[in-house]
């Protein structure tokens, strides 16, 4: 018997496309379903977390999980990337430097946000780097018609910031941080102010005025919302329009 997204907990964005609202930090994970493929945006916050994701997964993708984009280097979005061995692993470009030289940091800010001490260092210990870097837009063919477009949307959120938009009816886009609906966008030290509002253009040009935007944290969202943040982010930082 075929399980459904809602039986594990997933939300069905689109066809063949879905994202799971972690709890405790209200974190977006998605799922790209191809043909014989299977594409995760991010990864969880945790090795457990992310050996969870993997097995729901592949339980709602008859196979196992070929593809992971991550969006971006923060620790409630790549600390369960570890339990995707064997995945191909995407990322922006320097991404791959901040999980080859700033370990410690990252480990730092997970036990600040809350992480148990022995799983941020364990999921540090076992944290891999991406293979494929995105400096521009790459597309997945995830076969049986179905594509996955990874953009370098950034730097906004971070330096790193990477989108995923799944074309179809509607059009989907996993932003990562770069929105968010559950709270006021974060702008941590690593955070390029000055260029976040360009990146939600870049955005907005991405998927267009009726895709559907999945933030990185809180409920999907439509461009509106997108363009309205926008312009929050625009003012909050003294940026112009």
């Amino acid at each position: 018997m075929t399980v459904t997204w809602e039986e594990l907990g997933w939300e069905r964005v689109a066809a063949g496309v879905g994202r799971c609202r972690l709890p405790r930090w209200d974190c977006t994970v998605g799922l790209v379903l191809g043909e014989g493929t299977a594409l995760v945006v991010d990864s969880g916050s945790s090795l457990a977390e992310g050996a969870r994701l993997r097995a729901q997964a592949q339980e709602l993708a008859g196979r196992r999980v070929t593809h992971l984009a991550l969006t971006h280097p923060h620790f409630d979005h790549v600390f369960g990337a570890a339990a995707f061995a064997g995945a191909e692993m995407y990322a922006a470009v320097g991404l791959d430097a901040v999980f080859a030289y700033e370990r410690e940091e990252l480990r730092l800010d997970a036990v600040r946000g809350g992480l148990p001490e022995a799983e941020a260092e364990q999921a540090v210990d076992a944290l891999p780097v991406p293979r494929h870097l995105v400096s521009g837009e790459w597309t997945l063919d995830l076969g049986g018609g179905r594509q996955a477009l990874l953009a370098n949307v950034g730097p906004g959120h971070t330096a790193h910031d990477l989108a995923v938009l799944v074309p179809g009816d509607p059009e989907v886009v996993f932003c990562g941080d770069l929105v968010e609906e559950s709270g006021e966008p974060q702008a941590g030290p690593d955070a390029v102010p000055s260029h976040w509002p360009a990146a939600l253009d870049r955005l907005l040009d991405l998927g267009g005025a009726d895709a559907l935007y999945v933030p990185g944290h809180g409920a999907v969202v439509d461009a509106a919302f997108v363009r309205r943040q926008r312009d929050e982010l625009a003012a909050r930082f003294g940026v112009s329009p």
